[in-house]
C-alpha cells in the first residue's frame, strides 16, 4: 500500500472516530428525555424553524432508542476500526459474492413472470373494485404515514420514495402491483429454496397460497401498505439464499429478520417455517448428517431470537390499541403466564383459522396434509414409524409457528390480515408435497390453488358491489339530513347499526364465512375512518359522528329523540343538536 493509501485509511478512521464519539453522546443524551426535548427544542427554533410532528421526525426516533444507536456504533467502529471486525467483512462479503455466483438468476427470470402472471390476474378485481381500505381512507384525507407508531420504520421511510413526497398521495394501482413483484419474487426464492434449487410450473403453482390465500388478501387491498405486507415476505425468505455459509447467514438472517419486524411483524412466522421444514427435508432423507443439520437449527434459532430481542428492546414502540371491541397490545405475556398464555392463543388462532376456512379449501387442504405425511414416510430414510410421528408433529408444528411472534402477546391481533402466515404454512406444505412425488398427489394441491386464486377474483368484486351499495346509502342519508339541517355546524350525529352486506357477498360467506371479516362495512359503528371520510368527502361541514365508545360517552338511544324521518333504509331521529340515525337492513 502506498504513502497516499496508508494517509487516506487513516484520515477516513479519524472520520468514523471523530462521527462515533458525536453519535454516542447524542445517543447517551437521549437516554434521558429531559436533555432529548431540549435536543429537539434547538433543532426547531435554530434548524428548521417549524414544529417537528410526531409523523415527521426522524430525529426523534433515533433519540427515542438510543440504547439501539449506541448497539450499532460500537458494531459498526468494531467492523471498520479493528482488524479482525474487517476481516469478519471481508469474509462476509466474500461469501455473499460466492452464493451469490452461484445463482442462476436468468433462469429465475421465466419462472417470475410465470407467477407474476398469476398473481396480477389474482388481484385484477380488487384494483378495479378501486375500494379505500380502512387505513387508506386516512391516508388519502390527510396524507399521513403513521406506521412509526406500530415500528415499521421501513414502511414509513420506503413510503417516503414510492410516493416522492412526506405527504402520501394515492397512487393506486403502483403499490399493489409492487406487492405482486415482491409475492412473485418471494414465490420463485422459496420454490428455490425448498426444492434444492430447482423450479418447476407446478411446484409454482403450487406456491400460490403464499399470495392469494385469503388472509393476505386483505393485504393486497390496501392502497398504501400493500408494498410493505409483501416486502415482509421477501425479507423473510431472502436469508436462506446463504445457507451454505454460516456466518453469513447468521448476518443475512438478524439484519433480514430485522427489516422484516420494522416492516410488518405478522410474517415473523414464515422464516421459522422454512427453518423446521428444511431440517426435516436434511433429516428424513438423511441429505446431511445430524450434526449439522442441529448446528444449522441451532445457527438460525440464535439469530432468529438475536433480532427479535434487538427489535424488543431497542426498536419496538409500545403500543395499546382499541379495534372495535377488541383490545390489541404489543404487551408479552409475564413468564409466569407466558405457557398458559400461549395455549389460549393457539387455541384462537386455529379456531379462527377453522371459521374462516370454507368446506372445500378444508379438505384440500387436509389432503395436502395427508400427501405431506404419505411422502415423507414412503420416501424416508429413516424408520418407517418414527417418520411418520415425526412428520405429523411437523405439521403441527408449523401450523403452530405460522402466527409468529404474536403468540407471545397478551391481545394479539387476529385480522385476517394478521393471519397471513397461514398462507405462508399452506404453500410449504404444498411445495413440498409437489416435489419429485406421484402425480396424484398434485390434484388437491393444484385444486387449493386454483380455489384461492377463484376466490379473490370473487373477493374484489364484492368490494366493488358492497361500494357501490355504500355510497347508494349513505347519499341517501346525506340528502335527507342535507334537506332537514341545511346547517351542520354545532350538530353530532350516533349511528344504529352499519350497512349491512350486499346479497352478494351473503352469498359468497354461505361457503366461504371469511369474507364478511375481510370486507369492511361503510359507515356504521365504530368505522371510523369510514365516517371520516364520509363527512369529508360530502363536504359536510363541521359536523361529527360520535358513535366510538373513545369519542363520546353519551349514548344517544337514551335521550328518547324524536323520531323527524323513517324510510325503508333508515329511521333518523333528532332536537335539533343530537341526530341519531338508525340503519335499518
Amino acid at each position: 500500500m502506498t504513502q497516499h493509501g496508508i494517509t487516506r485509511e487513516i484520515k477516513i478512521r479519524i472520520c468514523i472516530a471523530i462521527l462515533s464519539i458525536l453519535g454516542l453522546l447524542a445517543c447517551f443524551a437521549g437516554l434521558f428525555p429531559q436533555v432529548r426535548h431540549i435536543i429537539i427544542d434547538l433543532v426547531e427554533q435554530h434548524i428548521v424553524h417549524k414544529k417537528i410532528t410526531l409523523y415527521q421526525s426522524w430525529f426523534e426516533m433515533l433519540l427515542s432508542y438510543s440504547m439501539g444507536g449506541i448497539c450499532f456504533i460500537l458494531f459498526f467502529d468494531y467492523c471498520t476500526l479493528t482488524t479482525s471486525g474487517r476481516i469478519l467483512v471481508r469474509s462476509i462479503k466474500q461469501e455473499i459474492k460466492d452464493c451469490l455466483a452461484a445463482i442462476d438468476f436468468r433462469s429465475l427470470v421465466r419462472p417470475t413472470l410465470i407467477i407474476l402472471g398469476v398473481y396480477l390476474l389474482g388481484i385484477l378485481t380488487i384494483i378495479r373494485a378501486d375500494f379505500l381500505y380502512n387505513d387508506d381512507i386516512g391516508r388519502s384525507i390527510e396524507g399521513f404515514r403513521g406506521w412509526y407508531n406500530w415500528s415499521r420504520y421501513v414502511s414509513e421511510f420506503t413510503s417516503i420514495f414510492i410516493h416522492a413526497d412526506t405527504n402520501l398521495t394515492d397512487i393506486s394501482p403502483l403499490p399493489q402491483l409492487l406487492a405482486t413483484i415482491f409475492l412473485s419474487v418471494s414465490s420463485v426464492l422459496l420454490v428455490y429454496v425448498m426444492g434444492n434449487r430447482k423450479t418447476t410450473v407446478i411446484s409454482l403453482l403450487a406456491s400460490i397460497p403464499l399470495g392469494l390465500s385469503p388472509f393476505f388478501l386483505g393485504c393486497l387491498s390496501f392502497k398504501f401498505d400493500a408494498p410493505y405486507f409483501a416486502m415482509s415476505i421477501l425479507l423473510s425468505i431472502t436469508p436462506f439464499l446463504f445457507r451454505a455459509y454460516k456466518k453469513t447467514f447468521f448476518f443475512c438472517s438478524v439484519v433480514s429478520l430485522l427489516m422484516m419486524c420494522m416492516t410488518y411483524q405478522a410474517a415473523s412466522g414464515i422464516y421459522l417455517l422454512i427453518v423446521v421444514m428444511l431440517c426435516f427435508q436434511d433429516w428424513n432423507y438423511r441429505i446431511k448428517p445430524d450434526k449439522e443439520i442441529l448446528s444449522f437449527l441451532w445457527n438460525a434459532a440464535l439469530s432468529f431470537c438475536i433480532a427479535m430481542i434487538c427489535f424488543k428492546f431497542f426498536f419496538m414502540r409500545h403500543n395499546e390499541y382499541l379495534y372495535d371491541t377488541d383490545a390489541v397490545s404489543s404487551a408479552m405475556h409475564s413468564i409466569s403466564q407466558m405457557i398458559p398464555g400461549i395455549w389460549v392463543n393457539i387455541q384462537n388462532y386455529a379456531t379462527i383459522v377453522y371459521q374462516d376456512l370454507g368446506l372445500t379449501w378444508k379438505i384440500c387442504i387436509a389432503l395436502v396434509c395427508f400427501f405431506f405425511v404419505m411422502k415423507s414416510v414412503s420416501t424416508s430414510s429413516r424408520n418407517i414409524f418414527l417418520s411418520f410421528f415425526i412428520s405429523v408433529f411437523i405439521i403441527s408444528l408449523t401450523f403452530v409457528l405460522s402466527y409468529g411472534i404474536y403468540l407471545l402477546l397478551k391481545y394479539p391481533l387476529y385480522y385476517p390480515r394478521a393471519l397471513f402466515g397461514f398462507g405462508a404454512f399452506t404453500a410449504i406444505i404444498c411445495v413440498y408435497v409437489v416435489a419429485d412425488y406421484k402425480k396424484i398427489a398434485t390434484i388437491p394441491v393444484i385444486a387449493l390453488s386454483w380455489c384461492f386464486l377463484v376466490f379473490s377474483l370473487s373477493y374484489g368484486s364484492a368490494l366493488a358491489d358492497q361500494a357501490r351499495y355504500a355510497e347508494f346509502r349513505i347519499s341517501i342519508i346525506w340528502h335527507d339530513l342535507n334537506a332537514m339541517y341545511p346547517y351542520s355546524d354545532g350538530i353530532t350525529m350516533q349511528l344504529n347499526n352499519s350497512i349491512d352486506f350486499t346479497p352478494s357477498i351473503k352469498n359468497v360467506s354461505k361457503h366461504y364465512p371469511i369474507i364478511e371479516r375481510l370486507i369492511p362495512k361503510r359507515f356504521g359503528v365504530d368505522v371510523f375512518f369510514d365516517n371520516k371520510y364520509y363527512l369529508d368527502h360530502f363536504n359536510y361541514g363541521n359536523s361529527a359522528i360520535a358513535n366510538i365508545p373513545a369519542y363520546t360517552s353519551i349514548d344517544y338511544s337514551d335521550l328518547n329523540l324524536p323520531v323527524v324521518l323513517d324510510t325503508y333504509y333508515h329511521t333518523i331521529q333528532s332536537d335539533g343538536k343530537y341526530i341519531l340515525i338508525t340503519l335499518k337492513h
